[in-house]
């Protein structure tokens, strides 16, 4: 009789299982522009877009940075936090076992009783009737897709700020070079002028005026020094190098801010697929998912709990007869519990519910805007950038020209010293805005990049990526090992690895770029090139 009773119970809970509390997800509609064709984007959803700067040194700096960052490996150990909450919410849909045991004796004023010794298995189960746990789940699910998806969005962002601060540096060391160039020019006029004036050919107002120029054009040099070590250090941290390795500085960097290629053409529509499906997207909305499930879960609350306690053992007041036939129990409860007054506590937390849904609704709205007010920004940015740089590269060959000819005309003793530094100082500062305006254009695609997403997935991520930064990983792993082992057998010759950056991963191979440079863009780094020299 019992056990139909027992059935019963169990089948009206089966039956009711299936209902839930609170409304069911929907993407909100958003307007969004017209869809663009997506192959001319290609480019830039590439997982290792950097690679279309064809910089085997920037290619090393970014699997370094996806290897060792530390902001990157913290978001990484927030995912495993977020997977781990999962089970925990999964774990409360389902019983809980446990063996209890013990053995003691009580007494009072009167006398000790007997003593008892008992071992039993108890179980207990809540029966989710309402759907409250399945929503809880719901929600840390909801919860774990927008923390991997934040994760991925702190890659995204740390990739672009190494291929940004790399190229600021390059940028300081073009700058610096023309600084350097410049001041060895004005070193050389205040030898001529100091020779000039000792024979009486030249006034000291003239031999002063070259000498506080050359002093200006050498305090330019030293604050453009400092912004280069700056730089460095910067960098050192976002490719996650050992304190040790960020005093001991960079290596002495090859090649040159005009060799960084930059794409010929660039679409200027606005992919509306990519932009709503980018990882800071998708993460707000995982948000938002969580929060629509959180309602359901405080709406629930209304209702009554139902649990249901079994336990099956032995008792005896003799622990060498614990476990024989004769002192076996069992018992079974059910328990139901109604909220009547909690002083307004569960209408607070289903207010509190909805309000935090608005909120996350409207957050996700906000990063869906400025999602495309990155991509509108950085079109814009790339196209206006391109042309200054054509505009100041033709200032600078136009001044370069004036030079000259104003340097044969002071050597002739046609024109004055003045006219000539005026003429200097122009040209300094438009090579300096050359160089500057050479790195808005790979600034301008680096932003383009990330703000199409960088090769990011909704259905796996950067998943194909990280397997191959996972594997390098492993690669690194096991040649620390060996060169561990090598320094155990021979502690005289080989020194001790003790940091963990000794070993530096090898850069991969820079690849062709899918989209080939046109003929005027050869042309026009053959003239940056003449005009940063």
């Amino acid at each position: 009789m019992i056990f139909k009773k027992l059935v019963c119970v169990f089948s009206c809970a089966a039956l009711l299982s299936g209902c839930m509390m609170g409304p069911n997800y929907k993407r909100p509609d958003l307007d969004l522009p017209a869809q663009q064709s997506g192959e001319e984007y290609s480019i830039f959803q590439n997982y290792q877009w950097w690679e279309m700067f064809e910089d085997p040194e920037l290619n090393k700096l970014e699997t370094e940075a996806l290897l060792f960052n530390k902001d990157l490996r913290q978001a990484v150990a927030r995912v495993d936090q977020a997977r781990a909450a999962v089970t925990t919410a999964v774990a409360d849909q389902l019983p809980t076992i446990a063996a209890q045991g013990g053995s003691g004796r009580a007494g009072n004023y009167y006398g000790s009783g007997q003593t008892l010794s008992t071992g039993t298995i108890v179980a207990s189960f809540e029966l989710d009737l309402w759907g409250k746990y399945r929503r809880l789940s719901e929600a840390a699910r909801a919860d774990l897709l927008s923390t991997m998806a934040a994760k991925d969005t702190v890659l995204l962002s740390l990739t672009a700020q190494v291929a940004s601060t790399y190229f600021t540096l390059r940028t300081l060391d073009a700058q610096l070079e023309i600084a350097r160039r410049t001041l060895a020019t004005r070193q050389e006029s205040v030898r001529i002028y100091t020779s000039r004036y000792n024979a009486g050919y030249a006034t000291e107002v003239d031999l002063r005026r070259i000498e506080a120029d050359m002093y200006s054009v050498a305090a330019t040099a030293k604050q453009l020094e400092l912004s280069v070590k700056t730089t460095e250090t910067a960098l050192s941290v976002l490719v996650g190098r050992s304190p040790r390795e960020i005093v001991q500085g960079f290596e002495e960097r090859q090649g040159h801010l005009r060799d960084a290629v930059v794409m010929p053409v660039v679409p200027e529509g606005i992919p509306s697929r990519f932009l709503a499906n980018r990882p800071d997207v998708r993460s707000a909305e995982g948000q938002l998912i969580a929060a629509n499930a959180r309602i359901g879960a405080a709406r629930a609350a209304y209702f009554p709990d139902i649990s249901l306690t079994g336990a099956a053992g032995y008792a005896s007041p003799q622990l060498n007869e614990l476990f024989r036939g004769t002192s076996g129990l069992w018992a079974f409860a059910g328990q139901v519990m109604q909220p009547i007054f909690a002083g307004g506590r569960i209408v607070a937390q289903n207010k509190a519910a909805k309000a935090q849904y608005e909120e996350m609704l409207a957050a996700y709205e906000q990063t869906v805007q400025n999602a495309f007010k990155e991509a509108l920004d950085a079109l814009n940015s790339n196209r206006i950038n391109r042309e200054m740089f054509e505009i100041l590269l033709k200032q600078t060959q136009s001044l370069r020209r004036g030079y000259e000819l104003t340097k044969k005309q002071e050597d002739a003793g046609l024109i004055g010293t003045m006219e000539l530094l005026d003429v200097e100082r122009n040209l300094l500062q438009a090579e300096m805005n050359l160089a500057s305006a050479r790195q808005n254009e790979l600034l301008a695609l680096i932003s383009l990049a990330k703000a199409f997403g960088g090769g990011w997935d909704e259905k796996c991520g950067f998943g194909p990526f990280e397997a191959q930064i996972a594997s390098e990983q492993a690669a690194f792993e096991a040649q620390k090992e060996q060169q561990r082992a090598a320094a155990a057998t021979q502690p005289e010759t080989a020194p001790a690895l003790t940091e963990q950056t000794e070993v530096q991963p090898k850069a991969p191979a820079a690849k062709e770029s899918p989209v080939p440079a046109s003929k005027e863009d050869s042309k026009k780094t053959d003239m940056s090139s003449s005009a940063t020299k």
